[in-house]
């Protein structure tokens, strides 16, 4: 099952404290197929970030099934790491 990584459009940005760059990182360590989608910059233009999540923040996780996954960055690489992604779909 691949997912869809909503983050923000700095995709240049890859240091260890930037939210976006830790969840992806954290898929790629652990083999998780997955495509990038880059979101809007403004907080204010992420209206379907919003919609999904309850929140306007970066990053999100989309499944196949249509729900989303979204947490503290920190939390969500945690999550990922131990093999526990895809029990937070559906």
């Amino acid at each position: 099952m691949a997912v869809k990584l909503h983050r923000c459009r700095n995709l240049w940005v890859k240091v260890g404290g930037h939210p976006c760059w830790r969840v992806q990182k954290a898929l790629d360590e652990a083999g998780i197929p997955y495509e990038v989608v880059p979101g809007p910059v403004r907080r204010s233009k992420r209206d379907a970030m919003e919609a999904h999540t309850g929140q306007r923040l970066y990053p999100a996780i989309e499944f196949d099934d249509g729900t989303w996954y979204r947490e503290q960055s920190a939390d969500m690489a945690q999550t990922i790491r131990a093999g526990r992604l895809m029990e937070k779909s559906g």
